[in-house]
């Protein structure tokens, strides 16, 4: 599996400004990029709170693989997203 050269909270962060201003979604600007990359940080709360959120996998998640591993992989993500804030 790939791993991501950017953190999850900036990555969930990014989607929610994309959401927020692409076209594609719920925005009107239809090349978005440059937009996103200015205005991900503003969401980063957001981010976090998602992140939160999926600290306790649901059911099917649970049955997929392992739930010790799972928490301590968001777990991980929180804790690097504290340490650069």
């Amino acid at each position: 599996m790939p791993v991501s050269s950017s953190s999850a909270v900036e990555r969930i962060a990014r989607v929610i400004a994309g959401r927020i201003l692409s076209i594609n979604a719920d925005g009107d600007d239809p090349s978005a990029g440059d937009r996103v990359d200015a205005a991900w940080r503003d969401h980063r709360d957001d981010a976090l709170s998602v992140l939160r959120t999926l600290r306790e996998p649901d059911s099917a998640m649970a049955a997929a693989g392992d739930v010790d591993v799972w928490e301590r992989m968001v777990e991980a993500a929180l804790a690097g997203a504290e340490q650069s804030a």
